[in-house]
């Protein structure tokens, strides 16, 4: 059976670390790669680096110097249209189909630090993106459509043990009530398995990002489950849970991104 593997990786700026990406791909091989906050215009996104690993298939919403996402792909893609989940149109979002499915990579606003929508127009901004992706997700569950994939960058931690201390961050943009239970109504509304935790039973640690302030990451392992993965109802049966994995040993080494790649198989 033939399998296609996807991953997902918020980059941090593609030009900064594309030693670290290629360096990836020809070691894990991946068939299709999402990236997040490439940081970069279209023109100037290192198109030949891809080339020359394998993946010469590109879509990218690029933007100045912040935002933008991408996708890198071993097969063609066709262009399917972006949903409007960015109030302020920010290159946040790619869609594509690729061997008959449909994939959607997204960057959702962090946010900022202050959790009230009222004082923080970036808080508010995210919870606008979460109230589109729901309304969008929904609608489409409930039509008839390909296989969706949906990964990225999601900038929430949903479940208790996605983050490294639930009670001390409840408070704390990424993992606030609002936030968790607006996306678990998300993923229900839309009809959207979450691919790790049908892995990986609620009790344990899953974490995908780790701040830059840590002095030892690893010693503190104060983490977040912030990237994510999810197949609709007509892809959950092609995707190999088991394949399921945290690519834990990117964020070391020299000039890593916070955040670290996250991959599954999916039968074609």
């Amino acid at each position: 059976m033939t399998r296609l593997t996807l991953a997902t990786w918020n980059i941090n700026s593609i030009r900064l670390r594309i030693d670290r990406v290629v360096d990836f791909i020809e070691r894990q091989k991946p068939d299709v790669l999402c990236l997040q906050e490439i940081k970069c215009q279209i023109g100037e996104f290192p198109k030949t680096a891809f080339e020359a690993c394998g993946l010469p298939y590109l879509e990218i919403a690029g933007q100045k110097g912040m935002h933008g996402v991408a996708i890198a792909s071993r097969y063609p893609l066709s262009p399917s249209p972006r949903p409007a989940f960015c109030r302020h149109d920010h290159a946040r979002v790619c869609a594509v189909e690729v061997k008959g499915l449909t994939l959607h990579n997204l960057y959702v606003p962090a946010g900022a630090d202050v959790p009230d929508p009222e004082l923080n127009d970036k808080f508010a901004h995210k919870l606008d993106f979460l109230e589109r992706m729901t309304n969008y997700y929904s609608n489409r569950a409930r039509a008839v459509s390909s296989p969706l994939l949906v990964v990225g960058d999601i900038n929430i931690a949903p479940e208790e043990h996605d983050v490294w201390s639930h009670r001390q961050l409840l408070d704390v943009v990424s993992h606030t009530p609002v936030e968790t239970n607006g996306l678990k109504n998300l993923l229900n509304q839309g009809e959207l398995s979450d691919i790790a935790r049908m892995k990986h039973g609620p009790e344990q640690k899953l974490y995908t990002w780790w701040s830059y302030r840590a002095a030892d990451w690893r010693t503190s392992n104060r983490g977040r489950r912030l990237d994510h993965i999810w197949a609709d109802n007509s892809a959950i049966g092609r995707t190999d849970i088991n394949s399921y994995t945290i690519h834990v040993g990117e964020r070391d080494g020299e000039k890593p991104s916070d955040h670290v790649p996250v991959s599954v198989e999916i039968a074609l």
